[in-house]
């Protein structure tokens, strides 16, 4: 009998690769977690060492020439708060101008950079991090701890981020889980990933749809899914990226230090006000009275004032439950339940604002904190192969488009569009025999690119010359399962063709970043003015060249008081685009072409008569 060799290095790989973990991470502003399914099918967080907590406190101390994370960071605050950093996650993708007026509540610095524009790096001693390096770190603490806790290699995981993550952030992310060792196999919103733990327990012929109510430390979230059976539908989603529990804490600092007229505060004063404030916030779920002695001075906190304070933060969330359920198209009566998820969202000042506009009491059996790691280690679990039933439905929160003439965004894919998508729109040149095209992508809601977050940009280069307006060159964008974009611009004449995935350069000093504007209900009016102006102006200056061109090629055909007149229409018409009334505008381009119509006229008859000198009809 012949003999077979068999390598038992390579089929024990083989073995270790098929049976591969995927876990689920919630990278979180206050509290990290990490879950996976286990042999039963069933979703849990990895406790720490003692079995008592699955959170792992999102801080960083650095002691020399070592890094901690998690508790024993958290113990440094108070005696080191130079070098222990909290909130990191808050900084991804953001610029300096972004979060300059956070910075004053901070033990630690932030770092400008060359630009207010320029990506946020946090200054330890003498180096300086990114938030995306200080994520990995967390990321890693992590990776060893369900390591150590299922006595195997993690190679691969799911990690959640807010809904209202941008590409950026999503980005930043992504790489943070390279950064740690990770191989990140997708993306998920939080609160779709708490809606799956949500749905975890349901029977299969249910159908439900849910609100996702997302208040984290540092992000909020609202989502609307619709669940049928095993099949999870993001209907719509809202929220900010930069509200959570911390801009609760920070007003309770703001009211001490306007009471106690408390100014330059020291690095370790600084801190233990933040504490404080943090401790009176958490004491106001159950009590009506928080006190605590500090620096010889009596600081309180009672339930009317805490109520009154709150009320602005608290009323934003509610703002964006409301532009959810419009975006979704329903009333407040199609829905079936309220599910709270994040930490902050024990406060019972929030619970009560939920009561009140939903109508109905929130439901908060399942626990803010797990949920979302929980809902992570189920979509890794789908993703493993093992669950086979779970189909899930997200959207893209923001709009993305590109650049047009005149600074305005010309959407591509609109927001809370289903991803994965694909999406295309065909543009052309404005200039004669223009070889090359800048694309400039930009995500968000406003009419005008600058107040909206610049993407990435790109150049398609060797369009054959061409007249103005013939060439036809399609933008198309390719936006994947965790929300992350390809761009393909393409001149379909010619062939010529690019393709780009569309990366945010962190750290670099050109980043090109504008502040994002989430809610653009409010300036919808000042938009749309904006955006008639600069069209209006954009059609004129094109009017403009035109009419230059034709005085240019017919000045043969026309009188000197002709020629005279039409010129002062022309420069009528380009001095009122230096000015800010459209109606102006529209008038001068009418007063000039009520003047060069007939004269058009005959240079065509003169073109003409021209053409036919000399032929029988």
């Amino acid at each position: 009998m012949a003999k077979i060799s068999i390598n038992l290095q390579t089929a024990a790989v083989e073995k270790e690769q098929e049976e591969e973990m995927i876990v689920g991470i919630d990278l979180g502003t206050t509290h990290s977690l990490v879950a996976y399914v286990d042999s039963d099918n069933y979703p849990k967080t990895v406790k720490d060492a003692c079995a008592q907590s699955s959170l792992v406190p999102s801080i960083i101390w650095f002691d020399q020439d070592k890094v901690y994370v998690g508790e024993e960071a958290k113990s440094k605050m108070l005696t080191n708060p130079d070098a222990t950093l909290f909130s990191v996650k808050r900084f991804m993708g953001k610029s300096y101008q972004d979060v300059q007026g956070w910075a004053s509540s901070l033990s630690y610095k932030i770092w400008a950079g060359d630009t207010d524009e320029s990506l946020v790096k946090i200054q330890v001693a003498n180096k300086f991090y990114s938030p995306v390096e200080l994520s990995a770190l967390i990321l890693k603490e992590l990776k060893t701890r369900v390591e150590s806790h299922v006595g195997r290699k993690v190679r691969k995981a799911v990690i959640t981020v807010p809904a209202y993550f941008n590409d950026a952030q999503r980005q930043a992310t992504r790489d943070a889980g390279k950064w740690a060792g990770l191989d990140v196999l997708r993306i998920v919103n939080e609160p779709t990933a708490a809606a799956l733990a949500y749905g975890f327990g349901l029977k299969n012929e249910d159908s439900k749809t849910v609100v996702v109510y997302d208040l984290g430390g540092g992000t909020f979230d609202v989502s609307i899914l619709r669940i049928e059976g095993t099949v999870f539908e993001v209907i719509s989603t809202h929220g900010n990226t930069f509200l959570g529990g911390d801009d609760f804490d920070r007003l309770i600092m703001e009211y001490w230090i306007d009471l106690y007229q408390m100014q330059n505060l020291n690095a370790v004063a600084l801190q233990k006000l933040r504490l404080m404030a943090e401790q009176a916030k958490k004491a106001m779920t159950s009590e009506d009275f928080f006190e605590e002695v500090f620096m010889g001075k009596s600081f309180q906190l009672d339930a009317s004032t805490w109520i009154s304070l709150s009320k602005k933060l608290v009323d934003q969330t509610i703002d964006s439950c409301k532009k959810a359920l419009r975006d979704a198209e329903l009333e407040i009566h199609n829905i079936d339940d309220v599910v709270l998820v994040g930490g902050s969202s024990r406060m019972p000042v929030v619970k009560q604002a939920l009561h009140n506009f939903f109508g109905r009491k929130p439901n908060d059996q399942l626990n803010p904190d797990e949920v979302v790691a929980l809902g992570a280690a189920i979509q890794a679990d789908v993703l493993s192969g093992r669950n086979k039933e779970t189909l899930l439905l997200d959207v893209t929160p923001l709009s993305l488009g590109i650049e047009t003439v005149g600074g305005l965004m010309d959407v591509i894919i609109p927001r809370n569009s289903k991803i994965p998508n694909q999406s295309g729109r065909q543009y052309t040149t404005s200039i004669d025999g223009q070889v090359n095209l800048k694309v400039s992508v930009f995500q968000g809601e406003r009419d005008l690119v600058k107040d909206n977050r610049k993407l990435g940009s790109f150049t398609l280069k060797g369009i054959p010359p061409m007249p103005a307006g013939l060439p036809k060159i399609e933008i198309h964008f390719i936006l994947d399962a965790d929300g992350i974009l390809k761009v393909r611009a393409k001149e379909l004449r010619s062939g010529v063709e690019q393709i780009v995935e569309v990366n945010s350069p962190y750290g670099l000093s050109e980043e090109e970043m504008s502040q994002m504007l989430i809610d653009s209900i409010s300036h919808a009016k000042e938009d749309m003015k904006i955006k008639a102006l600069i069209e209006s102006r954009t059609e004129a200056k094109l009017l403009v060249q035109s009419a230059l061109k034709f005085v240019e090629q017919n000045k043969d055909l026309f009188h000197q008081e002709e020629l005279k007149q039409l010129q002062v229409f022309i420069d009528q018409l380009q001095l009122s685009t230096e000015g800010d009334e459209k109606d102006k505008i529209e008038i001068a381009m009418q007063e000039l072409n009520d003047y060069s119509k007939p004269l058009a006229e005959r240079a065509m008859d003169a073109t003409i008569a021209s053409a036919m000198k000399g032929k029988k009809l």
